[in-house]
């Protein structure tokens, strides 16, 4: 490699999309568990506005560089990298520094792009996929048969819950904040808007009141007594997020106990390598079949350039988007 320095964007101070700028600096140098790739696309995700705002820091000793997930080539490897070699197409979760010409990656995190999937595609893929397998499969232990239901289901998480589900045989139902989203999304749930319904009473119409095993939500608080509610013996309730509220004023214990419900949650950063590896470990084995026969491919929204990162995170600011934003570097 003759190219020793690289742009990549900084968070300025925490604000709005206007303290989004770009910087010249050294290349990265992979360490010895680590991937060097040279950045074709990258997606925006929910973790990088907060990030962005000021409400959400990466780790200490993390590069506050933001950006989560990436594909692009290999053009360099780390002494102890045996899965990967320059010239390798990957998408990878990173741990932080995505928004950049290039980015490191360890191995452990990093997927083959699936054969016939553009770069733009495979930028979608791991933040969405890597956190619905940890929290729907692994931590909810979702099972063909069972019903699902997803708050937010037009969004990068949302979409790629849907269609998990969908390709592995359970069933769904999803909330969004429209009619538009609710066409959208039809062809793989039974969505719902929530503005003009009530998602209980709708669910409990077409479950005949038997209701849902699992919900994965990332409104939060608002949503807890409806959730509870519907509930089955045994359901598990999974936070991602609580983008309506963090704090709920009261919790029915007695309904969990009676149905032995599961209350968990999750957020992506805080799970240390080895963690996100066993995720990676189950993505390639249940979910890559999926992708090579053209299943479960990122529903993309929009495509922004390397040079509009503002309009990308302001698209994403106005909650209409359905499916994922994605840039493109190169």
């Amino acid at each position: 490699m003759s190219q020793s320095s690289m742009q990549q964007v900084i968070i300025t101070e925490p604000g709005g999309v206007e303290k989004l700028a770009y910087e010249q600096v050294d290349l990265p140098q992979p360490a010895a568990d680590e991937v060097l790739v040279k950045v074709h696309a990258f997606g925006i995700n929910r973790p990088d506005i907060l990030q962005r705002q000021g409400l959400y820091p990466m780790p200490k000793g993390v590069t506050p560089v933001p950006g989560l997930e990436v594909a692009g080539e290999v053009v360099a490897t780390g002494a102890d990298v045996t899965l990967f070699k320059v010239g390798d197409r990957v998408c990878g979760l990173t741990n932080g520094g995505g928004y950049a010409e290039y980015c490191v990656v360890p191995e452990s995190q990093t997927i083959t792009v699936p054969e016939g999937t553009s770069y733009v595609q495979a930028a979608a893929i791991p933040e969405t996929f890597f956190t619905v397998w940890a929290n729907v499969f692994q931590m909810a232990h979702a099972k063909a048969g069972e019903t699902v239901l997803v708050h937010g289901g037009a969004s990068g998480i949302g979409t790629t819950a849907l269609m998990l589900c969908k390709s592995l045989g359970l069933s769904s139902f999803a909330t969004v904040g429209s009619d538009e989203k609710v066409a959208a999304i039809s062809h793989l749930t039974t969505a719902i808007n929530y503005k003009t319904q009530d998602f209980e009473q709708v669910i409990n119409e077409k479950t005949e009141n038997a209701g849902v095993d699992i919900v994965l939500d990332m409104v939060g608080a608002p949503y807890l007594d409806q959730n509870l509610n519907l509930l089955r013996r045994d359901g598990r309730l999974v936070y991602i997020a609580f983008l309506g509220g963090a704090k709920a004023k009261e919790v029915k214990l007695g309904q969990i106990m009676m149905k032995r419900l599961t209350i968990t949650g999750s957020t992506m950063r805080a799970r240390n390598t080895a963690e996100k590896a066993e995720i990676a470990e189950g993505l390639m084995e249940h979910v890559a079949p999926l992708w090579a026969k053209g299943e479960c491919l990122p529903m993309i929204y929009k495509t922004f350039k390397f040079d509009q990162i503002q309009d990308a995170h302001a698209a994403m600011d106005t909650g209409d988007h359905i499916g994922k934003i994605v840039v493109e570097v190169i």
